[in-house]
């Protein structure tokens, strides 16, 4: 062993005699071996439940990677606006056209899925007995607007489920008509409306409609019962406007004041 000696300290000059009082440290030559305390060896029980936490995490991962994947490159993904120019062949067997055989419906259709709204733009029909309008049907404020663009008029009514398929459903079913996947229905279905008062406060009709009937006289509608059918007389005094947005195409028969 070697013996190294440390002085005490001393604010006055150190004298050359030691004190017989010395502090002492033993240090170890280098082939002198350390011995470690031994550590307690790891269970295998731990050790496969850090890889069983692991493979966990791994599958997960692929999991949601996989999931990921699959929606954006194989589902197709739906804007939040989108606009299309549909063509739609059906049966007139209409009052205004009886038997007049197979016609053709044209219309420009707007699909806004963030605003839950769909707008629709019918133009100057080819044939008679119909008037150029556009529709907006908003699922929001539960209302459909009529405005006829040969009156300049807008016509308000409570939305009707049953003829109007909500803006992700029609986008669905224009996607497939496009595709050629699905052909829509030839048959026209007729739906009649009075006017039953005029509208003062158009806010209240949300902005898409506020929008398009500001400045217009606005009507409110109301359906007519299904026993209550149109006389020949009251037929002077209507207009109506055919469009689509479901498998069928709709004629909406519009009566009262012009």
């Amino acid at each position: 062993m070697v013996k190294i000696a440390f002085q005490p300290v001393s604010a006055q000059k150190p004298e050359k005699n030691y004190d017989a009082d010395k502090e002492e440290i033993n240090v170890p030559y280098p082939h002198e071996e350390l011995v470690l305390p031994l550590q307690s060896k790891k269970s295998p029980i731990n050790g496969l439940c850090c890889l069983t936490f692991g493979l966990v995490i791994v599958m997960s991962g692929l999991v949601l990677a996989s999931i990921c994947v699959y929606r954006y490159y194989f589902i197709p993904q739906i804007p939040e606006d989108v606009l299309f120019n549909c063509h739609m062949l059906y049966d007139d067997v209409g009052v205004h056209a009886p038997l007049r055989g197979r016609q053709e419906l044209e219309e420009n259709v707007g699909i806004y899925l963030q605003d839950n709204y769909e707008q629709i733009s019918v133009p100057i029909p080819e044939f008679g007995g119909s008037d150029p309008a556009d529709i907006i049907h908003d699922f929001q404020q539960g209302l459909t607007t009529y405005y006829d663009i040969a009156l300049d008029k807008c016509y308000v009514i409570e939305l009707n489920p049953a003829i109007v398929m909500q803006p992700r459903s029609l986008w669905e079913l224009l996607v497939n008509v496009k595709k050629g996947t699905y052909l829509p229905q030839t048959y026209i279905v007729r739906e009649e409306m009075m006017v039953t008062g005029r509208i003062r406060n158009l806010r209240q009709l949300g902005p898409f409609i506020h929008r398009l009937c500001y400045g217009k006289e606005t009507y409110k509608l109301k359906r007519r019962s299904a026993r209550r059918r149109i006389d020949r007389r009251e037929t002077r005094n209507c207009h109506s406007i055919r469009h689509f947005a479901n498998t069928f195409a709709v004629e909406t028969v519009i009566c009262g004041p012009v």
